[in-house]
């Protein structure tokens, strides 16, 4: 298992529309993160700031992540989310959530 953080900010006046679709994400959209191997999935806001955390259980990252970006209704949902985010500077190239590195773990 492989823990992953990410970051991006979210628009000061979407973030209450960005919070209700995720009180209610479409069922669709949570099989193919569950197919994609990925769990305990939160993510937690702070001033305009959006962190998510996930642990993923699979052997190829790179593939399901494929899947997951092929998968219709995702990409739907992902047209939704999209304009409602403003991703960080300094990202890398082709990264739209900034990954951060685990500095401190313990269960």
């Amino acid at each position: 298992m492989k823990r992953f953080g990410q970051l991006i900010g979210v628009k000061p006046e979407a973030f209450e529309t960005y919070k209700a679709y995720h009180a209610k994400v479409w069922p669709e959209v949570l099989e193919t993160i569950r197919r994609c191997h990925i769990h305990n999935y939160s993510i937690f806001h702070w001033q305009g700031k959006l962190f998510a955390y996930f642990e993923y259980t699979g052997a190829d990252y790179a593939a399901d992540m494929a899947k997951m970006a092929a998968d219709p209704k995702t990409q739907e949902w992902w047209a939704i989310m999209m304009p409602l985010q403003e991703p960080i500077p300094g990202r890398p190239e082709g990264e739209w959530w900034a990954p951060m590195d685990e500095v401190f773990h313990t269960d």
